[in-house]
């Protein structure tokens, strides 16, 4: 006999899952192997302990910040933690004007400089460009910079010594340069430049150790000069076209029409007015002219300076160059997050303890084992060996890519176990055996009914899946919402929460069911078996058919493909019981699936009007005889 269908069905399910748990196991260990990962998951501040920043207001003397204000940036810097893939954060106000920051481990350069970044962001026309040939040879090129690889060491090399023969040794002075010719008419005129600005323009030094004062001491309406210290290049700026809080969102992907990464930044209404007018006039400018810039302004320092291609009149620009994925993830972080009321510095800086500590830690860990065993044990009990075949090694498949998962996460995104998201854990574990309570109840219903085992799994996963489904997306639907609405520690086990229900959608669908159809084609679970958790003494009825027309109130028949059985040798009852007459082969038209989620009643209706309708042709050819 061929493999039924939903057997086939099943085995791809459940290679499906191998799949997956191969794939998810071998890209954990390469992350192991290279250094980047670890088998257990990252621990959250309360856990494992961190970093804590204390970081002060920079405001002129004889001013003050007030606590709208003080909320705002602290609102903002949660959100530049957050973006940047740091979980489990804690970032509160310390006093009437300081913000702590309290990150689980030791945040690297990079969540470093984005907390300390925090001037208001500035879009300005660039004039004129240079570079501060000095700060590259003593930065860029000094001995300790790793970022630098030999290719692009040796590149800016070569350019510094073009440089340097080009450069006056002399200090600029003002009477070197030109009067302006008249008023500037808009932000990009070169009349902004006087005298006394180009010479300290050429003069100029950049310094990434500079104070927020120096760097950011030029008004909105007055030009500039800074630099980019990750290139040494050095700007002069006109004045502000479009300040950073005119920003409305921004993000980064891969570029669609040819390789690399471009940024997507997008304006509010009066932003998207004033960049219109703003890159109209940057693009009338011929590419390589400086004026054809547009410098993004953060803390005083540029952190791009992209070439305007086309006006930009909807509001939605692209930034493209030769981004990295991280380079591009780092200037959209940037630009979402650029735009805060008041610049920090950090006051000081000390690692702490956990807050919670590991005994915490072993009593969450404790309650979540005690919590699988009783359920376990809930299952086997309700379930007996069902629960053993199907309960348990779901529960273990689900803990597994659970684990994996959290663990996966992070090494790419950076996200950390709190006891919070623990917590959440212990709870899915009951969530997760409701999806079998719900399937099994739905394939004892469908054996009541008179239905073979077989046939009462498909009928009971068509009737359980939809109730499932609908269960889980309350579920994914009330993390989303915490997730969204809560801060710190509630928002891991809003996680927690929802990666577990969309984690049991797949466990249903590629092993619980799956192992149910494979399950129900052998002897011991199809032939009702006393134990099997689906006899009639289990199930509480009686068999249906009694024979000669008389039927109790409930059955139980288990019948359909038994390896090793017939049909007929399959249906439990006497050997006189007339339902072994029901057998398939008396009726052909019907495919095998459907016959084995017929019940009796629907199968001796097939066979009648089989029957009826073989005495009409056999009725007619004797006509025809006659």
């Amino acid at each position: 006999m061929a493999t039924p269908t939903p057997v086939r069905k099943a085995r791809a399910a459940l290679l499906g899952l191998l799949i997956l748990l191969l794939g998810m196991g071998g890209l954990l260990a390469y992350g192991v192997a290279d250094g980047r990962a670890q088998w257990a998951p990252l621990l959250a501040l309360d856990l494992e302990g961190g970093t804590q920043m204390v970081l002060a207001p920079q405001v002129e003397a004889g001013e003050q910040i007030d606590s709208e204000q003080l909320q705002q940036a602290v609102e903002i810097i949660r959100q530049r933690v957050d973006g940047s893939g740091v979980a489990e954060a804690e970032i509160t106000t310390q006093g009437a004007e300081n913000v702590v920051v309290s990150l689980p481990g030791v945040p690297d350069q990079r969540t470093r400089e984005l907390i300390q970044a925090s001037a208001d962001m500035e879009f300005r026309p660039v004039l004129q460009t240079g570079v501060d040939i000095d700060y590259v040879e003593n930065v860029l090129l000094a001995e300790d910079n790793e970022e630098l690889t030999d290719e692009e060491a040796e590149a800016i090399e070569a350019e510094v010594d073009d440089a340097r023969e080009e450069q006056d040794e002399e200090a600029a002075r003002p009477e070197d340069f030109p009067e302006p010719e008249g008023e500037p008419q808009h932000n990009s005129d070169l009349n902004w430049i006087t005298p006394e600005l180009a010479a300290d323009f050429e003069n100029y030094s950049c310094s990434r150790d500079a104070s927020v004062e120096e760097r950011s001491s030029a008004e909105a309406d007055e030009p500039m000069i800074t630099c980019d210290p990750n290139s040494g290049a050095t700007y002069l700026l006109g004045p502000v076209d479009v300040p950073g809080t005119l920003i409305s969102d921004a993000s980064f992907g891969s570029a669609q029409d040819r390789p690399g990464w471009v940024v997507h930044l997008s304006f509010d209404s009066e932003g998207t007015e004033r960049f219109r007018e703003a890159s109209t006039r940057l693009n009338g400018f011929p590419q390589g002219d400086p004026r054809n810039q547009f410098a993004i302004v953060l803390d005083g320092h540029v952190i791009s300076a992209p070439g305007m291609i086309n006006p930009i009149l909807d509001g939605n620009a692209q930034i493209s160059g030769d981004f990295t994925e991280e380079d591009a993830r780092n200037l959209a972080e940037q630009l979402r997050y650029g735009s805060l009321p008041i610049s920090f510095s950090i006051e000081s800086e000390q690692q702490i303890s956990a807050t919670l500590g590991q005994d915490q830690l072993r009593m969450g860990l404790l309650a979540g084992i005690i919590g699988l065993l009783l359920t376990a044990g809930y299952a086997i009990f309700q379930y007996r060996a069902l629960a053993l075949a199907v309960t348990i090694p779901s529960l273990i498949v689900v803990g597994v890519i659970t684990w994996w998962a959290i663990s996966l996460l992070g090494w790419t995104d950076g996200y950390r176990l709190s006891l919070a998201g623990i917590a959440g854990l212990i709870l899915s574990i009951g969530l997760t055996a409701d999806s079998f309570v719900v399937y099994f109840e739905r394939i004892k219903d469908e054996l009541r009914e008179g239905r073979s085992l077989p046939g009462a799994v498909e009928a009971g996963w068509s009737r359980a899946r939809r109730t499932i489904l609908a269960s889980k997306a309350v579920n994914v639907l009330a993390a989303v919402v915490l997730y969204l609405v809560a801060v710190g520690n509630v928002r891991g086990f809003a996680f927690t929460l929802g990666l577990t229900a969309l984690i049991d959608v797949i466990l249903v669908f590629l092993f619980t069911h799956p192992l149910m159809q494979v399950l129900a084609r052998r002897k011991f679970f199809a032939s009702g078996k006393r134990f099997s958790g689906l006899s009639a003494d289990e199930l509480g009825v009686d068999v249906l058919y009694r024979g000669a027309g008389r039927f109790a109130r409930s059955n139980v028949v288990h019948s359909g493909a038994v390896e090793g059985e017939t049909a007929a040798e399959s249906v439990t009852g006497d050997s006189d019981n007339p339902a072994r007459a029901a057998r398939q082969d008396e009726v052909p038209d019907i495919p095998e699936d459907e016959w084995a989620q017929m019940t009796i009643a629907e199968r001796r209706r097939a066979r009648e009007e089989r029957s009826r309708a073989s005495g009409a042709m056999a009725d007619q050819a004797q006509e025809e005889v006659r």
